[in-house]
């Protein structure tokens, strides 16, 4: 008997898709032991495999760029939109080469967050695919973009494409979806992290009354003036490598040699932008989370009244948080009651949505 084959795709738009994608992974591999995975995505191979467990191969490309980006919370819609165009102008090819792709491939399954092309070339190919994320580019596609004269076509491509899937597993929290009718909602997805506390406290060398904040924008970078902030006693701050920031009551986390779900499971606060990963993963692993607005994501507010409900959280503005003025937004984090932590139920529900494709006869 030949091995279960999935092909998944995975958008590299930050660091989100990959968070929701690698416990389902986890959880099908550990039902099917046999599984084959073949992993196409446009991040590095040692990013999948911080996360993913196991063997899979790794086709290095993008099917989809999501949004050009300013930075971690400001859209280039002019960009955005130009990506849009020259992609749809080669649509039918494009579609006629990922179909090409899976025929030569044959998996038994396509899963792809959240990217819609491998779903209409799998459609073209005769292949079973599923859709899975917190949100789609078609809606989004339609919140920045539906007054343009050229925009209806593009919008419908992409909407037939979703469509064609099997289901799309909506992840909690999501978006409404209310043009996909195929939706099957699954629960919060996130990856729990070892408590690592005592051990990272003692690496850093921490005072007992020292508080540990890790800075975390995702996978689209968002430097922060963190060289002028005023120092706030007892708050040492976990920063991105790449800001090659040093001072007083900074570390970069990387040298850490921590996993980012460790960390975020071992600090007293997190800092960063509305995110499925990072707000499941701060609810999921009880760790408060002091958030940015993104600048005009329809997908934030989902993402935020979730969290207020699940996990405790705190708002800030872009002007407090560029001046460093942060001290009363942590203590007032610090001082929140706990709510229960909730349970990330999701990967098991997609799991199961998953195996009939993988376990029907001749695939195992």
């Amino acid at each position: 008997m030949r091995r279960p084959h999935l092909f998944v795709d995975i958008s590299a738009h930050g660091f989100g898709h990959l968070a929701q994608v690698a416990p389902v992974l986890e959880e099908l591999s550990r039902q099917l032991p046999a599984l084959r995975l073949t992993i196409r995505s446009g991040l590095p191979t040692a990013r999948l495999q911080a996360r993913v467990a196991g063997e899979f191969t790794h086709l290095q490309a993008s099917s989809d760029f999501g949004y050009v980006m300013h930075d971690a919370v400001r859209v280039d819609l002019a960009a955005t939109a130009a990506a849009y165009r020259r992609q749809h102008a080669d649509w039918q090819a494009l579609v006629d080469a990922d179909a090409s792709l899976f025929r030569t491939l044959q998996p038994d399954l396509v899963l792809s967050d959240v990217a819609y092309l491998p779903l209409a070339g799998a459609a073209r190919a005769g292949v079973p695919a599923v859709a899975m994320c917190s949100l789609n580019w078609a809606e989004l596609f339609a919140h920045f973009f539906a007054s343009e004269d050229w925009a209806a076509a593009i919008h419908r491509q992409m909407l037939d494409a979703y469509n064609g899937a099997e289901c799309f597993l909506r992840a909690t929290p999501g978006m409404a979806m209310a043009d996909l009718p195929r939706l099957r909602p699954v629960g919060p997805i996130a990856a729990k992290g070892r408590d690592c506390r005592q051990a990272l406290r003692a690496q850093l060398g921490c005072r007992r009354d020292e508080r540990l904040v890790l800075i975390a924008f995702g996978g689209v970078n968002k430097q922060l003036p963190i060289e002028r902030w005023p120092a706030i006693s007892g708050v040492r701050w976990l920063i991105p490598e790449a800001w090659q920031v040093e001072g007083p009551g900074l570390t970069a986390f990387e040298p850490l040699a921590l996993s980012i779900t460790d960390l975020l499971r071992s600090v007293d606060a997190a800092l960063g932008k509305p995110g499925y990963g990072t707000f499941a993963e701060a609810a999921c692993n009880g760790t408060p989370l002091l958030y940015l607005r993104r600048e005009n994501w329809p997908e934030q507010d989902f993402l935020i009244d979730w969290l207020h409900r699940h996990g405790r959280c705190r708002e800030i503005g872009d002007a407090d948080l560029l001046a460093g003025r942060l001290q009363p937004a942590l203590e007032g984090l610090w001082r929140q009651v706990a709510p229960p932590t909730p349970r990330p139920s999701g990967a098991a529900d997609a799991a199961a949505a998953l195996l009939p494709w993988l376990t029907r006869v001749g695939a195992i």
